[in-house]
């Protein structure tokens, strides 16, 4: 399966914006079967939502499906919507041209007053795609292990985290990718974020981690940037079975 993230330079609050730096990225790399955006890749990382959340009829997740249905792949990015119960989240959808499954950030993060505004989700997401299966997890989710290892040993195949991590956090982005997917035994796909808000500056380096949490792909520092891998789940499957570090787990 090739995957394609993008990093991106999101611009504050302007999703249209926002939406065409995303359709630039897609014509250069039209041939992947999965592609991934950041932490809310259409407005920026906004704890205060209320004149920057998009609505149901939000033009970002308008184009991610029509996108997928159009060019046949799956896309995956967080999104801030208010939603029509009148909620506000900070949703990370999975879309495929047969269907959209979306999860809703668990952990907030408090120490940014996400918290104040920003509705937590309770359920975990596992995407299907191609036969295979992806864990939805955003940014801030990826400091907690207990959450990203439950259920069933082996139970996805990937974990798709989308960011907005700064630059002065960058050094636990580096080792919690590469830890989750070690001790998960699967890919890990980091997309993380470049450029500047009126909090933080972000210089991306985001990757994609095999099950020994060596970087397949690594984004460069500070650029926005698209950049592919092909992912091997034969071979997952094959280290799976093999080395099988996922019985012993703790229940």
């Amino acid at each position: 399966m090739k995957v394609t993230i993008f990093q991106t330079d999101v611009k504050w609050a302007r999703p249209d914006e926002n939406v065409e730096n995303a359709q630039r990225l897609f014509d250069e790399n039209a041939d992947s079967d999965l592609y991934v955006l950041p932490e809310m890749w259409a407005t920026g990382f906004a704890t205060e939502p209320h004149d920057i959340a998009e609505n149901a009829d939000s033009i970002a997740l308008r184009w991610m499906r029509e996108t997928s249905r159009d060019r046949l792949c799956a896309i995956s990015g967080s999104l801030l919507l208010r939603t029509d119960d009148g909620l506000y989240r900070n949703r990370h959808y999975f879309v495929t041209p047969e269907e959209s499954f979306f999860y809703d950030k668990h952990h907030l993060f408090t120490y940014g007053h996400e918290d104040e505004f920003i509705t937590p989700g309770s359920d975990h997401v596992i995407a299907t795609w191609q036969g295979r299966r992806f864990l939805l997890l955003t940014c801030y989710d990826l400091r907690f292990p207990m959450w990203a290892r439950y259920g069933r040993a082996g139970e996805y195949d990937a974990v798709i985290v989308a960011a907005n991590w700064p630059e002065k956090r960058q050094q636990a982005w580096r080792i919690l990718t590469r830890a989750r997917a070690i001790e998960n035994q699967c890919y890990l796909i980091g997309c993380n974020r470049v450029g500047d808000d009126k909090f933080c500056h972000y210089i991306g380096e985001s990757v994609v981690c095999d099950t020994k949490g060596e970087a397949l792909l690594a984004c460069g520092t500070e650029k926005q940037e698209a950049k592919s891998v092909t992912l091997d789940f034969a071979s997952l499957d094959y280290i799976r079975s093999r080395f099988r570090v996922l019985d012993d787990r703790d229940r």
